[in-house]
């Protein structure tokens, strides 16, 4: 080891790898909390001269973002020592050693750190000393179950009390668990859409949404002191303690499922015809039986229904990607069906092609599917009776700032408040858990009534929140993500999956297809079009261009771009914003530009991806079906326009 660390102080020493590598490098070599295995690894990489692999793996300490901890867990160079006998599925004998990696030992980091963040919680809560409840659950990822049952191990060895399922399960399965079950938190090893080298570490806390501020930050803080010499007795996992669910945890979730349907008979009439895909994923658990049982004409893609953490049918598991729907929709062809739905590796996104007015299958938008599910829900819960036939300033849509700006005019339209957040669905759920604090306060304060919430039915929890908070109607994120209840705190595309189904059904009682309800929209609002530009840079020297051109548009904001003229520059990160509830926006580096002509576009680093991404949105007037290609073609040729001259701006921006 003298040796190997010798060679690192020297490769330092000419500019080989970076300062903070070294500092990593040095800490995680002398702590001696290193199996033999991870020191050959590094002794390895180092006998090799692989600087740039070095600077990948040890640059940074892993930290979370926008969707947690999430990195790849199967290096760029994977050693002899790392690599070992491959599983029948392909996983490596160990995940890649490396403070950026997803590994065993920044798993033990992360629940330690979240243990002790939760115990110093539920003592300043309680005022005395609790144990942390925590419940896991895992996608079909490389050393997924692994690192689910390490974190359990690591939980019960703390002294805490830790659940797992019996095998993979969705993410918002996990998000509403937390809330049944009680927990202090919760935590899903999942990478959702990304390729299969990464993985992650999604943590949520007592109300079932992901982690933000300030926990996000508290628990960063007593993870960043964990001693790296502590790991040792982690690295053995011991389950004597580790509860494993029975089946009533499924039940639970499936029975709330079901909340999301206005009227649950309307799938039985009109048996709306889909072909299902899970992309290897955790849909294969429940959202066929959600859609069976709600009386859709389903077809499976049987070879897509096997899960597999290497995705063997695809490039990449995104149900964003039109390659990923290929074999639904060959199958879709086959047997006839109305649409094709498909749902990503943790089954928290959902991807959709439709029939076209031509009869072909295409792929739509997650904005389009968000927008057409909006206006909907809110159709159906007005004549429902579920709230005013004018709206009401007690009801809500929640989107974020980069989701397509028709959805806010839907909101609009329909008299209920929209609220726009930072990207991320934690935000959403966090929105979500402001409205439950607000009315147990309110009717507290009213009526002298302590409310359970969750036990509440689903009637009189919509009464009350009216009465004396926000009522959610609907909510979603660009990026395939969607929400239609507050039972869970996050997307969940087991959810989305019958609320399109449900929507496809009334428009077939009226005999329409989902292609003619989105022409109705954009008749009602107007035709808009929503691009995303993303620029991947990779490793060490991409981490320090993204952070290049967010620093760049804050000291040097554009003032034209793409032959428009800026009208207005807004900075998330310096100044204060407010929603609509009056509520303050957390500071990020975020940027929204405000172009001449009603075009507009948004900036900000991926917090799960090595990419910075540019969302571009435009509009165009229609008044009749027959405006509607020239629209489409106006907008397209702006946006494509813009999207050149951004992107050549931001490579100039990136070399600093």
């Amino acid at each position: 080891m003298t040796g190997t660390l010798d060679s690192i102080r020297a490769a330092a020493a000419a500019g080989k790898i970076l300062p903070s590598t070294l500092a990593n490098l040095e800490a995680w070599l002398s702590a001696g909390f290193l199996p033999a295995w991870a020191v050959a690894s590094l002794d390895e990489l180092v006998a090799g001269e692989k600087w740039d692999e070095l600077n990948n793996r040890f640059f940074k300490t892993i930290a979370f973002g926008t969707g947690g901890m999430r990195d790849r867990t199967i290096a760029y160079l994977p050693t002899a020592a790392e690599t070992g006998t491959l599983s029948e599925v392909g996983t490596p004998a160990h995940a890649a050693v490396g403070s950026t990696m997803l590994n065993d030992f920044n798993i033990i980091r992360a629940s330690i750190g979240l243990y002790n963040y939760c115990a110093g919680y539920l003592h300043a809560k309680t005022g005395r000393d609790e144990k942390p409840r925590i419940v896991i659950a895992h996608d079909v990822r490389h050393f997924s179950h692994h690192f689910a049952e390490l974190a359990a191990s690591t939980f019960t060895k703390m002294g805490g009390r830790a659940y797992l399922f019996d095998g993979p399960r969705s993410t918002p399965q996990l998000s509403y668990s937390v809330r049944y079950l009680h927990t202090t938190c919760g935590v899903v090893i999942t990478a959702s859409h990304n390729p299969p080298a990464y993985n992650g570490f999604k943590a949520y806390f007592e109300d079932g949404g992901q982690v933000v501020s300030p926990h996000a930050e508290g628990i960063i803080t007593e993870v960043n002191k964990v001693d790296l010499a502590s790991l040792t007795r982690f690295m053995e996992k011991d389950l004597t303690n580790v509860v494993v669910l029975p089946k009533g945890a499924d039940e639970a979730y499936m029975a709330a499922l079901e909340e999301n349907f206005t009227d649950p008979d309307l799938i039985k009439r009109e048996r709306p015809k889909v072909v299902y895909t899970a992309i290897h994923g955790t849909g294969a658990v429940g959202t066929p039986a959600v859609m069976r049982k709600a009386g859709v004409d389903l077809t499976c893609v049987e070879e897509q229904m096997v899960m597999d953490p290497r995705f063997p049918t695809v490039k990449s598991p995104n149900p964003e990607e039109g390659a990923a729907l290929k074999m639904g929709i060959d199958l879709a062809e086959k047997v006839g069906a109305d649409c094709v739905l498909a749902t990503d590796p943790d089954a928290d996104r959902m991807g959709v092609a439709i029939r076209g007015h031509d009869g072909a299958l295409k792929l739509i938008t997650g904005n389009t599917i968000g927008s057409l599910m909006a206006e909907y829900r809110i159709r159906a819960f007005k004549k429902a009776g579920l709230i005013p036939q004018a709206g009401s300033p007690s009801a809500c849509m929640i989107k974020t700032f980069v989701t397509t700006p028709l959805q806010a005019d839907i909101a609009r339209a329909h008299g209920l408040k929209l609220i726009d957040t930072l990207t991320g669905f934690k935000y959403i759920g966090d929105k979500l858990a402001y409205y439950e604090k607000t009315l147990a306060k309110k009717l507290y304060e009213a009526e002298g009534l302590v409310l359970d919430y969750d036990k509440c039915s689903p009637e009189a929890r919509r009464k009350l929140l009216l009465q004396y908070s926000t009522l959610y109607v609907f909510g979603g994120e660009e990026s395939y993500g969607y929400l239609a209840t507050d039972r869970v705190r996050d997307k969940d595309a087991n959810a989305a999956a019958i609320v399109f189904c449900e929507m496809m059904a009334a428009l077939k009682a009226e005999g329409k297809t989902v292609q003619d309800f989105i022409d109705e929209l954009y008749l009602a609002y107007g035709y808009y079009k929503e691009e995303l530009l993303n620029i991947y840079y990779e490793g060490a020297s991409g981490s320090q261009k993204i952070a290049n051109i967010l620093a760049s548009y804050r000291a040097n904001p554009p003032k034209e771009i793409g032959g428009k003229k800026v009208v207005e520059f807004k900075d998330f990160g310096t100044t204060t914003f407010k929603d609509a509830d009056g509520v303050e926006i957390p500071r990020q580096d975020f940027y929204f530009v405000e172009l001449e002509g009603g075009y507009c576009y948004a900036v900000r680093g991926s917090g799960t991806e090595p990419k910075i991404k540019f969302y571009f949105f435009g509009r165009e007037k229609v008044e009749s079906k027959a405006d509607l290609e020239k629209a489409s073609a106006a907008v397209s040729a702006t946006i494509a326009a813009l999207k050149g001259a951004v992107d050549k701006d931001a490579r100039t921006r990136a070399e600093g």
